[in-house]
């Protein structure tokens, strides 16, 4: 035989040359994630432990209510926890930067419309609303959309098309809650709340496709196509700005994804927050991008769009959003929505009807790009000033997918960094919280976001700065005392009733 000999081992056995290297590497990463401090502190907090045969729990030698197990928490909450254990409270956080934030700023901004100072309270908003919303809101919302992406299209939205929900969240899991048993397409990275939503929604089959940066991670149609064929896909799930790359799908790519999903019968749940988030180069201000554009019959077409006041309007804290499709599809949300949330806040809804007028709509769009492009452009020049050149810019969203890769260990892995950054007050996104991974069984230093951080733009320049400063600091000190000043003196998180206690 010719090639490469096959070692012997002491038992007498052979063992194929590569395989015996792919076990030892297995083996060696293993025991990088047990011996890095950082990777220990996140695999004890409840819900990231590799999912198996036995429930997950704050602490399993406390007892524990019988049958509940911690899902996981999302990027943001298990890092504000962490932000927590090391001094962080809402009622300093003016001392911290949090480039963490998954919201943007929510004060005036120059240009914008003024900001909401008062809530309207009619004797009917104190009653329940109906789980699908209020009717007025759920017109304005159709209205808008038409204005906006429809334009001379014999198909319109009318308000059976939209339910009215309490946040992003809840909208999704009232759509996954009316999916059967079926094939659900997502991708890597993306949006963090994807994971738990894969997890608590067992009917859903998670088939992931790995995102490349060498293709400023592009959505590969004709990939998807094939995956229909080959492995019986049903539904697809995605981010459109993309959460966390900055990236987007429009023009024709967007128009061939939806047709793909008409012609294949594909439901396609497009999450749509940060439409409005495009930072235009060669063009007016003012364009927004949505699949709405290219759906043909707004009652046919399996199309399923969520958005809402949150980003777009700079009001997280109302928790006013939409679904839209097919009437039939509302009539099930307006089901699950019955036993899941119950409905939005009814006088927020009445509040938001004025904020969908057109002519402000398109005020608030202009506004939001010339000053958050600033804002990107900022932070992109002082990133590549501290040697942090960003692979691929963001085009779309405030988010910054960072590639640590080329700094020194144990700095070069998103779990390790942002618990350095945390001892400087300034809050970032491990990237393995955007590797949809809902049995969490990968080993963390296998995961293809393990080097990297989501960095948002989203809070007011100053607190960038501040955040930048931070990251400066630590790279200095890695500069100044190498690798071993990091990776250790970690604080504890606080988890468990009788550490709660001890603290109030």
């Amino acid at each position: 035989m010719s090639g490469a000999s096959t070692p012997i081992s002491r038992s007498g056995r052979s063992t194929p040359l590569h395989f015996r290297d792919v076990v030892h590497d297995v083996i060696r990463h293993y025991r990088h994630e047990k011996d890095s401090e950082a990777h220990r502190i996140f695999r004890q907090s409840a819900g990231h432990k590799p999912k198996g045969a036995l429930p997950q729990t704050v602490n399993p030698d406390e007892e524990t209510i019988p049958g509940i197990e911690h899902p996981g928490s999302t990027g943001v909450i298990y890092c504000s926890d962490r932000a927590m254990a090391n001094g962080f409270s809402y009622a300093s956080s003016h001392e911290w930067a949090n480039l963490g934030q998954g919201a943007p700023e929510v004060g005036q901004i120059p240009e914008a419309p003024p900001r909401p100072t008062s809530i309207p309270l009619p004797v009917d908003s104190l009653e329940y609303a109906p789980t699908t919303g209020v009717k007025a809101l759920r017109e304005a919302v159709a209205n808008l959309y038409n204005q906006q992406y429809r334009q001379g299209k014999l198909s319109q939205y009318t308000y059976e098309n939209v339910c009215i929900v309490p946040g992003g969240r809840a909208g999704l899991s009232r759509v996954a809650a009316v999916v059967g048993d079926v094939y659900c397409s997502y991708q890597i990275p993306d949006y963090t709340a994807y994971d738990q939503v894969l997890s608590a929604f067992k009917r859903l089959v998670p088939v992931p496709t790995a995102l490349d940066a060498k293709n400023k991670y592009r959505l590969d149609v004709e990939q998807i196509k094939k995956d229909v064929r080959t492995q019986g896909l049903e539904v697809m799930i995605a981010s459109n700005p993309r959460n966390p790359t900055g990236q987007v799908i429009e023009g024709e790519d967007l128009k061939s994804l939806v047709d793909t999903a008409r012609e294949s019968s594909v439901t396609l749940i497009m999450d749509e927050f940060y439409s409005w988030y495009r930072y235009p180069e060669n063009e007016e201000y003012g364009r927004s991008v949505s699949s709405a554009e290219f759906i043909d019959n707004v009652n046919q077409d399996p199309v399923v769009i969520i958005n809402g006041l949150t980003k777009n309007w700079r009001l997280p804290g109302w928790r006013v959003c939409w679904v839209l499709g097919p009437k039939n599809l509302i009539t099930a949300l307006s089901q699950s929505g019955s036993f899941l949330d119950g409905g939005a806040n009814h006088p927020l809804q009445i509040a938001a009807i004025p904020l969908l007028d057109p002519e402000r709509v398109l005020q608030e769009k202009i506004a939001l790009q010339k000053h958050f492009k600033h804002k990107r452009d900022h932070v992109l020049k002082r990133l590549e000033e501290l040697g942090l050149k960003v692979e691929v810019p963001p085009v779309a969203t405030f988010y910054i997918w960072l590639n640590l890769e080329h700094l020194p260990a144990p700095l070069n892995n998103g779990l390790t960094f942002f618990e350095e950054l945390l001892k400087e007050k300034t809050i970032v996104i491990p990237g393995i919280f955007f590797d949809i991974n809902p049995a969490h069984r990968r080993n963390l230093f296998h995961s293809p976001c393990h080097h990297f951080v989501r960095l948002s733009f989203g809070p007011p320049l100053e607190d960038l700065d501040k955040g930048l400063d931070a990251i400066g600091r630590v790279l200095k000190k890695a500069k100044k005392e190498g690798g071993h000043a990091f990776g250790h003196s970690y604080k504890k998180s606080v988890d468990g009733v009788h550490q709660l206690d001890k603290l109030i």
